[in-house]
């Protein structure tokens, strides 16, 4: 993510792409005064040019060595990815972060930087709460099956973020943080491998799925523009079954009504959590008080290693389903209680529209 305090450029606006869509629904018609032939061709090529794209691991031999690669004692040691800047020594994004961080931690005004850390353990709550900065997800639904852990490797170094399945033409996708796919403009993970329902000591009740293709936005590849940090991946089936097919998908909406009430999840893993368990914030979204970002910030705990996992709007605790409209991002270090959001706007729904046929 871009580390700077000075103000970020505005989102790119794409022509023909405007207005809230979610995921299956009928889009209105529109007035056109040349071939729907020729608006499509302009359609794709706009979202083209939005979208970086990286090929992963392709044939079947490819991806037999990355989940290879993924040994329960890699996986053990592997890193949250706030610690990046502790064991790479480049120049470009990743000897930038900060340090023991709650995802990828940034200067607030202040310019100061701090270690976020939480006090304690924050223990299972026996029924979902509506607002909570960090409990262990103990009600169960589609959400413990649909988010997962990511395992990358970046600089060398092996690292974990969090992930969930989404909805899609191909039944293979799943959206994270740009920075659990690409280092900003350096380069793209390796080893990329989503292990949904990870839990206790290691369990993968669902299986591995390597990555087969990966894909930014031109923003985020371009510089770490935090407005834009979202990636999303086309993985490789298991055993013959898209993971859809497995465990399900969430919804995922765009240019949606900013604020409003939104669960966060994922797998924390710098303490006091240790990555082997769900967890969720609950609240509602707030604007970002700096102005730096586009970004809503959602008053949450979680540490490192939550990084892209998903926040879900109109989400029923009972069903632990909802609709993917952000994920978690940064925290500003004088803020160690409030994670970021980027808006799913043009940009993101470029990304979806080119990543869910690949």
């Amino acid at each position: 993510m871009t580390l700077s305090t000075s103000l970020l450029a505005a989102a790119p606006l794409i022509v023909g792409l405007t207005g809230p869509a979610i995921l299956g629904a009928v889009p209105g018609q529109h007035q056109v005064d040349r071939p729907a032939v020729e608006h499509a061709v302009e359609h794709a090529a706009a979202r083209q040019s939005m979208v970086v794209e990286h090929e992963a691991a392709r044939s079947d031999a490819e991806q037999r060595r990355v989940l290879g690669y993924w040994t329960p004692q890699r996986m053990a040691a592997a890193l949250p990815i706030g610690l990046l800047d502790s064991v790479t020594d480049g120049d470009g994004l990743l000897s930038g972060l900060t340090g023991r961080g709650g995802v990828q931690a940034k200067p607030g005004v202040s310019g100061g930087r701090t270690e976020i850390n939480v006090g304690r353990r924050h223990q299972a709550s026996s029924r979902p709460q509506a607002s909570t900065i960090g409990a262990r997800w103990s009600t169960g639904g589609a959400v413990t099956r649909t988010t997962g852990r990511v395992f990358l490797t970046l600089a060398g170094a092996d690292f974990v973020c969090s992930a969930s399945t989404v909805t899609s033409a191909s039944r293979d996708l799943v959206v994270t943080a740009g920075h659990c796919v690409k280092d900003g403009a350096g380069e793209w993970a390796q080893n990329w491998t989503f292990v949904p329902g990870y839990g206790r000591g290691g369990e993968q009740p669902y299986g591995q799925y390597a990555a087969r293709r990966m894909f930014v936005s031109a923003p985020w590849s371009r510089s770490g523009d935090d407005n834009h940090d979202v990636g999303m991946v086309a993985l490789a089936t298991s055993g013959g079954r898209h993971v859809a097919d497995v465990v399900g998908t969430q919804d995922i909406a765009f240019n949606t009504r900013r604020g409003g009430q939104t669960y966060g999840f994922g797998y924390p893993a710098d303490p006091p959590y240790d990555g082997d368990q769900l967890v969720y914030c609950a609240g509602r979204l707030r604007d970002d008080p700096y102005k730096q970002t586009r970004d809503q910030g959602l008053g949450c705990a979680m540490t490192a290693g939550s990084s892209g996992g998903p926040w879900l709007s109109g989400f029923d605790p009972m069903t632990g389903r909802g609709t993917v409209t952000s994920l978690s991002s940064f925290k500003y270090s004088d803020d160690q209680h409030t994670m970021y959001g980027p808006y799913f706007g043009q940009a993101a729904k470029a990304v979806y529209a080119t990543a869910e046929r690949a």
